[in-house]
């Protein structure tokens, strides 16, 4: 027996994609998403849905539970806040499954030593590390997309 991969899309940036994007790529249905959350009742699937059409937002628990069952980070699927730097990086790198070819071209940042202009060169140096080996066939599309569910921006080291 011969299983093809389909590979998830992603419609938009809203959390309801995203949520919905991760779903599909640990192949998981809404109603095991809701087993695992304890929902119950004829219509259990519902809150799954109402989520990932963005008709309701996951509080924080909910939302962390549905990252540890999806086995991503929280980031990943949060709700973005266009105000919040750190938020940014999160929307360009998911911008890239809507948009695939794509370039942000950076050469132009002076090379500040200030603490945001060093966490970003961070996160662009992971990221193009990324995409070259995925673009060098190092790593699987899947495995990149794993990378991505799970990559966390952190303060400068």
């Amino acid at each position: 027996m011969r299983i093809m991969y389909m590979k998830p899309e992603l419609n938009d940036l809203s959390q309801g994609s995203r949520i919905a994007f991760a779903r599909q790529f640990r192949f998981m249905s809404q109603d095991e998403v809701s087993d695992k959350l304890g929902l119950t009742g004829e219509c259990k699937r519902r809150t799954m849905t109402r989520y990932e059409r963005g008709n309701r937002n996951p509080k924080d628990k909910r939302l962390m539970e549905i990252a540890n069952i999806l086995n991503i980070n929280v980031n990943s699927i949060r709700e973005y806040d266009f105000r919040k730097q750190i938020d940014l990086f999160y929307i360009l790198m998911w911008m890239e499954e809507i948009i695939p070819k794509y370039q942000i071209d950076l050469s132009k940042i002076p090379n500040i030593n200030e603490e945001n202009i060093i966490i970003f060169k961070k996160f662009m140096d992971d990221w193009d590390m990324m995409r070259e080996k995925r673009n060098k066939r190092e790593i699987s599309y899947e495995e990149y997309i794993e990378w991505k569910l799970n990559y966390e921006v952190k303060a400068y080291e």
